[in-house]
């Protein structure tokens, strides 16, 4: 009887053990997965203006591809958002608010955040998701193996524009002085208007820099255009720009200048073409590169990654205004027609 006794005894604890056992197992996978979740993560929103629509739209993409990856707002993840409105001197003390809250993460847009960020911390990680270059300006060591804190997406602008006239030339033929309005204090300018005039003198150009570095630089930088006899204008990626996109199609419509952009919002607030990489699929890569860092990821070793689709937007109704017409060699190209 004591044996039997000492038996079921064995026998209990070998049933617990292996009880104890497949719960670990079967528990193992939950608790691995659910690992870098554990604690409210803090990401740093720094971006260009909180009323535009269109950086809404942009914005709630980059939420959405977090949440696909297990991001939740209030549940593991915090959103602290901070906003330049169209004033980029606003962008350095941005970005150290966001350092002094403690952020795990920055993502913000181009060059000009980039830099703002990168004087505020050289520890915490910086993800761009549409930076002109981000070798040039010293912000990476290279595409491959950024090193440092910093990495996301790059829009390689000095390529971009070169593409860029050549379309505009291809759809305005008759345009031999071409304005390049921009600003000195973005940080990728230099190589990019450097870029352009190389190729203009391919095509047999003249291309003339005019500057603007705020949005009331504007009317004086379209008069001058029209004093010199410009063209065409070839209008660079600069966020004061994008927040006076409808005062910028108004000035092109009233001194008869055709007009041609980085990026397509301006072509659906009035103005004529534009080539660009798409910036929804931008930002929401860009929520790939911040879901791989809070789960451990370093920047350095995050390779910067390119486009991968461009689109070709043209406004007829401003095209017609000007009594443009663009040749079906151009129009063939196009991806969108704003009407």
């Amino acid at each position: 009887m004591l044996r039997s006794f000492r038996r079921g005894l064995v026998n209990d604890a070998a049933s617990g053990l292996a009880a104890i056992l497949l719960f670990t197992l079967v528990a193992a996978p939950f608790v691995a997965t659910a690992q870098p979740l554990r604690r409210l993560y803090r990401l740093g929103l720094l971006g260009e203006n909180s009323s535009d629509p269109s950086e809404a739209r942009l914005w709630d993409g980059f939420r959405q591809e977090l949440r696909n990856r297990g991001w939740i707002e209030g549940e593991n993840i915090l959103i602290e958002s901070r906003w330049a409105e169209g004033n980029p001197a606003r962008i350095p003390e941005l970005a150290r608010e966001l350092v002094r809250l403690r952020v795990d993460v920055i993502v913000t847009r181009g060059s000009i955040y980039v830099r703002g960020a990168k004087t505020a911390t050289s520890s915490i990680p910086i993800v761009f998701t549409m930076h002109a270059e981000p070798i040039s300006t010293g912000h990476i060591a290279s595409l491959a193996k950024p090193g440092g804190n910093i990495t996301g997406l790059t829009i390689l602008m000095p390529d971009l524009v070169v593409k860029g006239l050549e379309i505009l030339i291809s759809a305005i033929p008759h345009a031999k002085r071409i304005a390049v309005l921009g600003s000195p204090d973005m940080p990728s300018y230099a190589p990019t208007v450097k870029a352009l005039e190389e190729a203009a003198r391919r095509f047999q150009l003249r291309p003339q820099a005019v500057v603007a570095r705020t949005a009331a630089d504007l009317e004086s930088a379209f008069s001058s255009m029209a004093r010199t006899h410009a063209q065409a204008v070839f209008v660079l990626g600069f966020g004061p720009y994008m927040a006076a996109r409808q005062q910028v199609a108004e000035l092109a419509l009233r001194h008869r200048l055709p007009t041609f952009f980085t990026w397509r919002d301006h072509v659906e607030a009035g103005g004529l073409m534009s080539y660009a990489p798409d910036q929804n699929d931008l930002v929401r890569r860009g929520a790939i590169y911040v879901d791989k860092i809070l789960r451990g990821a370093r920047p350095a070793d995050l390779p910067v990654e390119q486009p991968t689709k461009f689109e070709l937007t043209i406004n007829s109704r401003t095209a017609k205004a000007l009594g443009l017409t663009i040749p079906q060699s151009v129009m063939v190209r196009v991806d969108q027609v704003v009407e």
